[in-house]
């Protein structure tokens, strides 16, 4: 909900009265460091030398970094060195302002939010307190201004009570540290939002809320209520006259309020026939429609002349939900919406997040097709933050304060006051898509059923209430840490806590290291190469706890090679994310509504500079992780599955489409295999995963066990040789106890990565598949505890071994295991000799004009996750050239790259940046259309740059391409 106060506008720090401008002048100072009383504090002429200034909206902590009083806490280890004593207490806010005119009616001091707790003075007087940063202040101040010279506003702000979860709560949780954030000194406590000064008469209203129901998509039906309050001590009477734009919707009533009282004003569409609106601008989210908004203009009259007055933005849409199969299903307009969206853990670790830099992280997630972001644990709490989610058509999965713990805030009645507000403060934001009230627990009574409650009430039940964040209907929060793309396809992809499946996950995450432009910002030169404890600091050790960074060191390794530094690191810690952070979404989507009905990764944005979770950086840099993610989720896409080498359109929208989906296989020089190539047309409904066709390197994985000997523990019925004599109508069975197996020896060691078994009605409920060099040293690479009658394919991580053994653990019959065939799946390095140790897959789809909609792009290695042979592609040198606009403020760049038809090769990866023309450095915040794509010879590609051109300056701009075998290259 957007609310500007007509008659006042509000910018950062800064008020306006009728008077003129003025500007309330901040300073902050240790509780400790005061001696004076309230009195002398805010006497007019108060020395303050020795006061910090405070930047409001923000924290104490931040305002001393500005102030150069603490190094950047960015960098290095720097904020692990401050001294916390400094910040962990209570400190003051002191503020003046003078000129205030009440114009004859009444002056408003208001606070929109504070963290956690204060007590504010005007003039030396008490205001009031306030108690969690929902909580807001609304004082009538007309009798305590001073109307000549100096008012001084102050506020006592106490440091938030420890242990946070859930004792401190509400609060932000993650400010005592996080496995993706420092401890931030001081608890970011500060005045975190906006204070102001706002004039009326008698009459004031707050909490306005607009209701939109749709018996159609054709007709809407507008419900609004607001209360009016009387600041007199005489009942008052008035007219309340309401503006709905666009369609200039008027309407009105007269209202009576009690001395010091609240009225509850409602327009209903029943009694007001203006406001049903037929054939309404809709409010979709991002693929599914445009985000359109309405505004409603609030005005409350006293004998003709204007009280107060407000403004709400709104979205006509309406939510419903089902929980068919035990999975979320979420649906706007009547049309179910796949989610695909990610979580935010804080909008920035210190609060510096303001303004336009959230319409610029919401941007990003727009650009990359997403339509949902989970705001974890409520850490967010800018109403710009919810502005940009309208604006851009991102949903958002709004949380309370609660964090798994069996533990009750301090005080359950001011948490549950502070969820009201919540509530009041966002509910008209179409954004809103699902309330849930604990990461990863059930609250503790009595806090689900009132929060539950709240959302009946004061939201109306229009939103689905969530007790839990990854249980009920979802499938769990995790893994975390990067897997083999395969891993996202294969059933089922682990999590903690939930039902099994792919169904909703509300996160999963991978490690994601960051550019080496970004890298060198945050570490320093001497702890750049190698791995050492500084990267620790920036979580890419012990301290990143889940994100398995030990893991994804081992990844890029094995993947692309020994890295030979820092850039060198960097530069294959990009292609490793592309990799696993195309997978997550693409598994998904692989079994849209059949299972899943949506992810989110763990995390969308970075709040602090590190190497974890994340898509763009904290730089506002994109990394592969941010290109994979907006190639899956694409809203038309076509996508492969490197499990069973299906190829799928997926149509993600509300519209059905008539395409051409094509595929072609090419190797390391650029040549194309032709036998793999495919084309077909198709339609492609909406809101589907269509299976098109399914490339031919299936005929390249052979049953290496078929006519292979086959050793047995025991031997009841058959012989151990029946399950790979290639016939289904012979079979092996074991004695009757749990503890058995059976294994293939394949006669020399092959890369494997996969297996068929074929169980009688006598079949393993729980067993295992293991994979051994010498049939005595066992190691597992597969396990589960749902096996089945008759045949089930599983896929799991290529490994080199000669035996590969099914072990059973848990018999699903009183008989013992029976199987009739045990089939092995993988490469003896003999088949698929057209194709290079490497190969890449190009997946395009084209309306039925011919127009490109989705280029998807993958290398495959015929040892599945070995790609080092890349390191073996020619040098290359692009062509690049570019044309400059600016326009409104903005400087528009057209890049195009070519890779020369008489290349030695093609150009792997092509990462493309715009420049100072001057110094080189990179340009950020930039949108660009494009990224690490592949050209083969002759080909060009466009890419398309937007900045601010406040960025550039007077400077000019250089366009710059590296990709994977070649240096930067420059415009031509």
């Amino acid at each position: 909900m957007y609310i500007n106060r007509i008659i006042f506008t509000l910018i950062s720090s800064f008020c306006f009265s009728f008077a003129g401008f003025c500007q309330i002048k901040w300073e902050v100072r240790p509780q400790s460091a005061v001696t004076d009383d309230v009195a002398a504090l805010c006497r007019s002429g108060y020395e303050t030398h020795d006061w910090v200034k405070a930047i409001v909206p923000g924290t104490v902590f931040a305002s001393y970094v500005a102030a150069g009083l603490e190094k950047d806490p960015n960098f290095g280890d720097n904020i692990y060195k401050v001294d916390r004593a400094k910040y962990d207490q209570n400190f003051w806010y002191r503020g003046t302002f003078s000129d205030v005119d009440a114009g004859g009616g009444r002056v408003w001091l208001n606070f929109k939010g504070i963290n956690r707790k204060a007590d504010i003075y005007l003039n030396g007087v008490l205001l009031g307190s306030l108690n969690g940063f929902m909580q807001r202040g609304h004082y009538d101040v007309t009798a305590l201004l001073r109307r000549q010279g100096e008012n001084v506003v102050a506020a006592l702000v106490y440091l938030p009570e420890q242990p946070l979860g859930n004792y401190g709560m509400p609060g932000y949780i993650s400010s005592a540290g996080w496995d993706w954030m420092p401890y931030v000194p001081g608890l970011n406590m500060g005045i975190t939002d906006e204070v102001f000064i706002s004039h009326s008469r008698e009459l004031v209203m707050e909490n306005p809320w607009i209701r939109t129901s749709l018996p159609t998509n054709a007709r809407a039906d507008l419900a609004v209520t607001v209360t009016v309050r009387n600041a007199s001590a005489r009942y008052q009477r008035a007219e309340l006259r309401g503006v709905i734009q666009p369609g200039n919707i008027q309407f009105s009533q007269s209202v009576g309020v009690q001395p010091g009282r609240g009225a509850d004003v409602k327009f209903d569409s029943k009694q007001f026939e203006q406001l049903v609106i037929n054939n309404p601008r809709l409010w979709w989210p991002s693929g599914y429609g445009r985000p359109d908004l309405y505004s409603c203009k609030l005005s409350i009259f006293m004998d003709g002349v204007e009280s107060d007055s407000l403004r709400v933005s709104f979205g006509v849409r309406q939510y419903s939900y089902d929980t068919v199969g035990h999975v979320l299903h979420l649906f706007i307009n009547g049309t179910r919406v796949f989610i695909k969206g990610g979580d935010w853990g804080m909008s920035e670790y210190m609060l510096r997040c303001r303004g336009a830099a959230y319409d610029t992280r919401i941007r990003l997630h727009q650009e990359m097709h997403f339509n949902m972001i989970r705001n974890w644990i409520g850490s967010t709490t800018d109403e710009d933050f919810y502005d940009a989610c309208d604006k851009y058509g991102i949903m958002v999965w709004d949380e309370f304060w609660l964090n798994a713990n069996p533990n009750l805030p301090a005080d359950v009645n001011n948490f549950n006051a502070n969820a009201i507000e919540k509530i009041q403060r966002y509910r008209n934001h179409p954004s809103v898509a699902v309330w849930c009230a604990d990461n990863e627990g059930w609250p503790e009574p009595p806090l689900s059923d009132w929060l539950r409650a709240d959302v009946a009430v004061y939201d109306g039940g229009d939103r689905w209430y969530q007790p839990n964040s990854h249980a009920e209907n979802l499938s769990g929060s995790g893994m975390w840490a990067s897997h083999d793309p395969r891993w996202y396809f294969t059933a089922y992809p682990e999590s903690e806590g939930g039902n099994r499946g792919w169904g909703l996950r509300t996160e999963m995450g991978t490690a994601v290291f960051p550019n080496f432009e970004s890298f060198q910002k945050f570490m320093p030169r001497d702890k750049w190469w190698p791995r050492n404890n500084m990267w620790n600091q920036h979580f890419f050790g012990p301290a990143a706890f889940n994100a398995g960074p030990d893991e994804y060191d081992a990844a890029i390794t094995e993947r692309y090679g020994a890295p030979s530094g820092i850039e060198d690191y960097c530069r294959k810690a990009q292609l490793l994310n592309i990799e696993t952070n195309k997978a997550m979404y693409e598994g998904w989507e692989d079994h849209m509504w059949e299972d899943a009905s949506g992810i989110m990764t763990w995390m969308s944005q970075s709040a602090y500079p590190s190497m974890v979770w994340q898509t763009y950086d904290y730089y506002y840099d994109l990394t592969g992780a941010y290109w994979g993610a907006k190639s899956a989720c694409e809203p038309l896409h076509i996508q492969w599955n490197p499990v069973n080498n299906a190829v799928k359109v997926v149509n993600t929208t509300g519209r059905d489409a008539s395409l051409v989906a094509s595929a072609d296989v090419y190797n390391m020089d650029g040549t194309l295999v032709r036998r793999y190539s495919a084309v077909a047309s198709l339609d492609a409904p909406a809101n589907t995963a269509s299976t098109v066709f399914t490339l031919g390197f299936n005929a390249d994985q052979r049953n290496l066990a078929l006519g292979k000997p086959a050793f047995a523990s025991s031997t009841a019925t058959g012989e151990p040789a029946a399950v790979t004599d290639g016939r289904s109508d012979t079979r092996w069975a074991s004695t009757e106890s749990d503890d058995q197996w059976i294994y293939v020896d394949l006669g020399k060691t092959c890369n494997v990565n996969g297996v068929m078994l074929n169980f009688e009605d006598a079949f393993a409920k729980a067993f295992a598949i293991q994979v051994s060099d010498d049939a005595q040293h066992w190691k597992d690479v597969y396990s589960t505890r749902e096996g089945r009658v008759g045949r089930q394919r599983i896929i799991f991580d290529d490994v080199a071994a000669r035996y590969v053994r099914m072990k059973g653990l848990e018999r699903g019959s009183w008989w013992g295991y029976s199987l009739y065939d045990f089939e092995v799946y993988g490469n003896d390095g003999v088949s698929g000799s057209d194709l290079t140790d490497v190969h890449f897959i190009r997946l395009q789809l084209k309306d039925k004009t011919g127009a490109l909609i989705s280029d998807n792009f993958y290398w495959r290695g015929k040892k599945r996750k070995d790609f080092t042979a890349l390191n073996t592609l020619p040098k290359v040198k692009l062509q690049v050239a570019s044309a400059v606009v600016r326009r409104d403020g903005k400087c528009f760049v057209e890049a195009t790259v070519t890779n020369p038809a008489g290349s030695p090769g093609v150009a792997f990866a092509v990462r493309v940046q715009v420049v100072k023309a001057s110094t080189g450095e990179q340009i950020l915040p930039a949108f660009c259309s494009d990224g690490y794509f592949t050209l083969l010879r002759g080909e060009t590609r466009r890419v398309r740059f937007e900045m601010d051109a406040g960025l550039v300056g007077e400077d000019g701009v250089r366009v710059v391409a590296e990709g994977y075998n070649f240096p930067r290259g420059v415009e031509q």
